[in-house]
């Protein structure tokens, strides 16, 4: 399966470099793509503007294949109930920093794949797109197909899998339970139905006959080596690729990332209101890492976001979503085309 992985996407490396929303924009992912892997852009928190000058940026910095990456989450029913009691949660620490929290504004800040969406994109043609909790609808999804794009989703067990497959997935990303940020889970919310890599990829690897590939915990070239052990059509790395100087990793996330703090990760659902692997810090601890009172993804995140802004001013990842797998020894301030060359090591005597 690896070479037609590699077929499949178009690449010299059937590695995907991770998309991650908040932490880079398209450098990052020209230089992973340049680098004979596929480089992926998170697009789910971009405005039209922002998503079009990205797409341009790739289309002039690259003539490999590159990814981009949309959420496909049903947005939620507001409940001003919960709102108010999110609010009431968060007041003490908005008055310790010194912050009127009712004048926040509510608001989603991540929105699902869209027709507008797709108009926008159409034009780019991008050879790769991803979705994270599912996938479209199928007119949608039709659309993307129509214009030659690979489509990949992830599936964090083997019922997802199955579900992708059979709804028009070319691959499926294996997301075992290591892998930093949001979990793509889409027909459960029950986490304790999230397995480690190691026991979810050769399940799903038996279950689907299309390429899989191998996401949670791969930090290096052994990581890598492993995964292919066990049946992978290639791998996902993520966190990894945090320190890289094209990374927009902020100053307290890249300490939290070099510091004794990164060995403790948490599925929390505090910043955006669903499970996301992240550095445990203060706000998870004293909220509790999976909150009842947050409010439906994406929600959450409005009210955060001014004391997540106050902390980083202070030079505090107090208040910040410090996302991390549970591995990220793997993590190094090196060039990205460099942190690749080092990962593609583990695909010795893999590569046809």
């Amino acid at each position: 399966m690896t070479a037609s992985l590699k077929s499949l996407l178009g690449t010299d490396i059937p590695l995907i470099q991770a998309p991650m929303a908040g932490v880079q924009g398209s450098a990052l992912a020209l230089a992973v793509s340049n680098a004979g892997a596929l480089g992926s852009l998170p697009a789910a928190m971009l405005t039209p503007e922002q998503l079009r000058n990205e797409l341009q940026a790739l289309r002039v910095g690259t003539g490999r294949p590159f990814n981009v990456n949309f959420f496909c989450h049903t947005p939620p029913v507001p409940d001003p109930a919960r709102e108010a009691a999110w609010r009431a949660a968060l007041a003490p620490l908005y008055a310790e920093a010194g912050l009127d929290i009712s004048t926040v504004p509510t608001g989603a800040g991540r929105v699902p794949f869209s027709a507008e969406v797709a108009d926008l994109i159409e034009p780019f043609r991008p050879p790769v797109v991803s979705f994270h909790f599912g996938l479209p609808a199928p007119d949608l999804l039709a659309r993307v197909k129509a214009w030659g794009a690979q489509v990949l989703s992830s599936a964090t067990t083997v019922d997802e899998a199955r579900w992708l497959v059979q709804h028009g997935a070319d691959a499926v990303i294996a997301q075992g339970l290591e892998a930093g940020g949001h979990r793509g889970m889409f027909l459960t919310e029950d986490v304790t139905t999230q397995v480690s890599t190691l026991a979810l990829l050769p399940q799903i690897v038996r279950a689907v006959n299309v390429p899989v590939i191998a996401a949670g915990g791969i930090a290096d070239g052994a990581g890598v080596a492993a995964a292919m052990a066990l049946g992978a059509a290639g791998v996902q790395v993520g966190t990894a690729y945090l320190l890289c100087p094209e990374a927009t990793t902020s100053a307290v996330h890249r300490a939290a990332l070099q510091g004794e703090s990164a060995r403790h990760t948490a599925l929390t659902n505090v910043f955006t209101g669903r499970p996301a692997r992240g550095i445990v810090n203060r706000v998870m601890r004293e909220l509790g890492v999976l909150c009842e009172t947050a409010p439906a993804f994406p929600l959450a995140t409005a009210a955060m976001a001014p004391l997540r802004a106050w902390g980083e001013q202070h030079g505090s990842g107090d208040f910040s979503p410090l996302w991390s797998g549970q591995n990220a020894s793997g993590c190094q301030a090196v060039p990205a085309a460099e942190l690749t060359r080092s990962l593609a090591k583990g695909f010795a005597g893999r590569l046809g």
